[in-house]
């Protein structure tokens, strides 16, 4: 990797890779779907999931600083090891939900790209499948540097392509700027695309491999915290002005909820607007988006997993920077590239609307075990939560129980 692009990479490179793994596919199948079904008036929710997406990582950081132990192994250390249980009994079907999301997702967006098959449920299986058995490839024999490198590259494309064509297609600045202001969404499906978009943003269980990463980085000890803390911001900067971007693309669409109707429906009101380049750029930043988030998935997830095994197990921790190389890490890697497959085929939308709102289910979870590990000054020293860490954790909490009150009612 050349010097200038390693420099940027040094300092922003572990969170722009979480933020790449959650917003591909993520925010741009959830904020595009909202945004045809809601319009600019849920700006707010995707600044706020953003938001605490930051709580929640940074948190983690001044864990894995303070203690030089993943997240993981201090729940089976300090909770015990059956919440490693209850977090592989998420962590599974989880895993088979945002896999089929993915690769359904990756095939749409290859097939509106090249165009062949010419039946679109045959090319969203095929094109999907190809990306899953590459990614599964890279991650196998790649490497972190590899991994980093080309998640530079997709950051780029899809930051680039993907926000100039919402800034080209925004209606009015004003217009954008009174969706910041919080509102009732309505009943029904509304809400859930709104939950859907503050708990889907950025990623949900993919935050944890953010102490993964900084560890391939080379970052330990307490003096690295600020450093992590640029990382993040700027990584969820980039977050919510993608979601928002994507947001804008699909303002006052009609989709049909199926995989093409989405990035078909954007791509033609894009082509109408700015032309057949504009389309084509769009497309290409959609795609970038896309198989970024697939390859972060299928590199970070079976770490994970592996993780959470040792864990279980109680065997001595295997160092981070080795754990993609361990059995249960390799075995957890091909059945995530192979059996979501079976799950491929249903609708993009059902899926991806799943993957978002069980997945934010998972936030409520992490920021109480923020709460009760990085509250406990013999545990983590100096790096403790302060009044405004514990006091966001606490409304985080706060929302996700409205949130789940309003589901029920």
């Amino acid at each position: 990797m050349t010097k200038a692009l390693r420099s940027p990479l040094a300092l922003f490179g572990p969170g722009l890779l979480v933020a790449a793994t959650g917003v591909g596919a993520g925010d741009l199948a959830t904020a595009g779907f909202a945004g045809s079904k809601i319009g600019l008036a849920v700006a707010w929710a995707i600044a706020l999931g953003a938001f605490m997406k930051f709580v929640l990582n940074e948190g983690l950081a001044r864990w894995q600083l303070a203690t030089d132990s993943t997240l993981l192994e201090g729940v089976a250390r300090h909770v015990g090891r059956w919440a490693i249980v209850v977090f592989l009994i998420y962590l599974l079907p989880f895993a088979f939900v945002v896999g089929g999301a993915l690769i359904s997702a990756t095939g749409v967006a290859t097939h509106a790209l090249v165009g062949w098959p010419a039946d679109p449920a045959s090319a969203k299986l095929v094109w999907g499948a190809i990306g899953s058995l590459v990614a599964a490839a890279i991650a196998f024999r790649g490497g972190f540097a590899l991994f980093e490198r080309i998640m530079a590259i997709s950051i780029a494309v899809m930051f680039v392509a993907v926000c100039a064509t919402a800034i080209r297609l925004l209606p009015a600045w004003g217009e954008l700027a009174a969706g910041f202001v919080p509102s009732d969404p309505g009943e029904g499906e509304p809400r859930d695309w709104t939950i859907g978009l503050i708990g889907g943003v950025g990623g949900t269980v993919t935050v944890l491999c953010y102490g993964y990463w900084m560890r391939q980085a080379g970052r330990r000890g307490s003096g690295e915290l600020q450093r992590c803390r640029i990382d993040l911001a700027v990584a969820y900067l980039f977050t919510g002005l993608f979601g928002i971007a994507m947001l804008v693309i699909a303002n006052g669409l009609e989709i049909d909820g199926k995989g093409a109707g989405l990035l078909l429906s954007l791509a033609a009101k894009i082509e109408t607007a700015l032309g057949p380049g504009g389309r084509l750029v769009f497309l290409i930043g959609a795609w970038a988006a896309i198989v970024s988030s697939l390859l972060g998935v299928w590199q970070s997830v079976p770490m994970l997993f592996a993780d959470a095994m040792q864990c279980l197990r109680g065997t001595p921790p295997v160092a981070i920077e080795d754990l993609p190389t361990t059995r249960s890490a390799r075995w957890f890697l091909l059945a995530l590239a192979t059996i979501p497959l079976l799950q491929a085929s249903i609708g993009f939308a059902a899926a991806q609307k799943a993957y978002a709102i069980y997945g934010a289910y998972f936030l409520p979870l992490l920021a109480v075990v923020l709460l009760a590990l990085n509250g406990r000054v013999g545990l983590v020293g100096a790096l403790r939560n302060r009044p405004w860490t514990a006091l966001a954790l606490l409304a985080l909490l706060a929302f996700f129980a409205f949130a789940g009150l309003a589901g029920l009612a």
